[in-house]
């Protein structure tokens, strides 16, 4: 069982930068896929980041190649999400998750947190 919770999230204007992070309780946490995903109002769950157990491969949607990062320490069971230059089209939820399987498909994962607003004003 792995339990999840974001913080970070806010108002910026674009342009700005914030980091996001999820804290994960459990032992096992170095074992997940840890994915970062959003949801903007109206709009379903996508894909934003994930990032594999060791952090030897990262994966990255095409709306957040080149301005985001995700990253992960394991020692402290937190997941990161670094998102610069952002855009008012980033507005959303940002929720992170676990999985066992690497793919960007919700069903891959198992965890959810509740998540974090986004807010990107023009």
């Amino acid at each position: 069982q792995v339990q999840l919770v974001e913080s970070g999230g806010g108002l910026v204007q674009a342009g700005d930068s914030l980091r996001l992070s999820c804290a994960a309780s459990g032992r096992t946490f170095s074992s997940y896929i840890m994915g970062w995903f959003r949801q903007a109002p109206g709009k379903e769950r996508e894909f934003v980041a994930r990032i594999t157990w060791n952090s030897g491969s990262t994966y990255y949607a095409d709306s957040a190649k080149g301005r985001f990062t995700i990253s992960r320490d394991n020692a402290k069971n937190t997941v990161y999400l670094q998102m610069n230059s952002l855009k008012p089209e980033d507005t959303a939820v940002y929720s992170c998750a676990a999985g066992s399987y690497n793919g960007p498909s919700t069903r891959y994962y198992d965890y959810w947190g509740q998540g974090t607003q986004v807010t990107v004003s023009s």
